[in-house]
């Protein structure tokens, strides 16, 4: 259903019986591994004009892992990882 880097992959889906009887499929609540249980590839400290998709690109490969780096970092909002610059940001693994 999910490409494999999207944070979704994997996750597991439901089925319920919608009034009308039809069957709807949704994917069920992710849950972010905690931000200690993830391996640090590197730290960054942020940059005048960085953003977070530009920071994944250049540490991941792929701008769209942003997602990877809010779960090293704790955050809800990419924004606020790079909205101080001098920040330091945590980069993870990508998981196997």
């Amino acid at each position: 259903m999910f490409e494999p880097n999207s944070r979704y992959y994997g996750v597991e889906t439901a089925t319920v019986t919608a009034p009308d009887g039809r069957l709807l499929t949704y994917v069920r609540r992710r849950r972010p591994p905690a931000s200690g249980e993830l391996r640090v590839l590197t730290e960054i400290s942020v940059a005048q004009g960085d953003r977070l998709d530009l920071v994944t690109a250049r540490t991941l490969g792929d701008p769209e892992q942003f997602w990877r780096v809010c779960d090293a970092n704790d955050a809800l909002d990419p924004a606020e990882l790079t909205a101080e610059v001098g920040r330091v940001v945590l980069i993870p693994l990508p998981e196997a």
